[in-house]
């Protein structure tokens, strides 16, 4: 295990802005080689059913773009495995996505889902792409992904950065727990969703957390001082911690 964890940059609300009214700028492409450039081990995007964001084209053109992996987060359908084998992504992180929802709220539930994702799963390992599982920090579900044969898994930390005092320690030691048993288990594992320059410092500490995935907060940060600083600043706060 590496000292110092990856960090993957989302660009989905780049897409969002761009979005908004309709133009060719804000680019994505662009955001994410700016990343790279400032120290981004890794470009992470999330092609939603709704097409809300990223769209199709973005993903073909990340991909054909990137000097660094590209990370395709997409729900568990059979479009979107056939999207991403056709892209062929250095890896895709599954994710429960529900239209009506602002952002994703919580893991895939990989335990009781599991006969309609080992099929999705195994068609995108065929494809030669890695496979994570966005999951609670649950034993159930890391034993889940292991009876799935995916390799990684990404533990959602939305709730520890939404909590605060005992609660936040408590979520936090959960987290711990996790990425331990997933490193005993024989699982790469990733952490990610709402951390801050604030709160990343605990889960960078952690020493079996190969990687981080952080979006919504360096885009926001980066209207203020401009995305190089943003992710750079994020990547020296990882860095401190581990």
């Amino acid at each position: 295990m590496t000292n110092r964890p990856r960090l993957g940059v989302n660009v989905d609300h780049v897409a969002t802005v761009r979005n908004a009214r309709g133009t060719a700028y804000p680019d994505p492409v662009r955001a994410a080689l700016l990343a790279c450039e400032a120290g981004a081990d890794g470009i992470t995007a999330h092609l939603r059913e709704d097409r809300r964001h990223i769209r199709d084209e973005d993903m073909r053109r990340l991909k054909e773009a990137l000097p660094a992996p590209l990370n395709f987060e997409m729900a568990q359908t059979d479009e979107m495995v056939e999207v991403a084998s056709a892209i062929r992504p250095h890896a895709v992180c599954l994710v429960p996505e529900r239209r009506e929802e602002l952002t994703t709220e919580g893991g895939l539930d990989a335990a009781g889902l599991g006969a309609a994702l080992g099929p999705r799963v195994q068609a995108l390992a065929a494809a030669g792409i890695r496979v994570s599982l966005f999951i609670e920090p649950d034993p159930k579900q890391l034993h889940a992904a292991v009876a799935l044969g995916a390799p990684v898994v990404e533990l959602h930390t939305g709730r520890y950065c939404e909590l605060a005092g005992e609660a936040q320690q408590a979520e936090l030691e959960r987290i711990r727990s996790a990425a331990a048993l997933a490193d005993e288990l024989g699982l790469e594992c990733h952490a990610g969703h709402g951390l801050t320059y604030d709160n990343v410092g605990p889960v960078a500490a952690i020493p079996t957390v190969a990687e981080l995935n952080i979006g919504h907060f360096l885009v926001g940060e980066a209207i203020f001082v401009g995305l190089v600083e943003t992710v750079r600043r994020m990547r020296a706060a990882m860095d401190r911690a581990r």
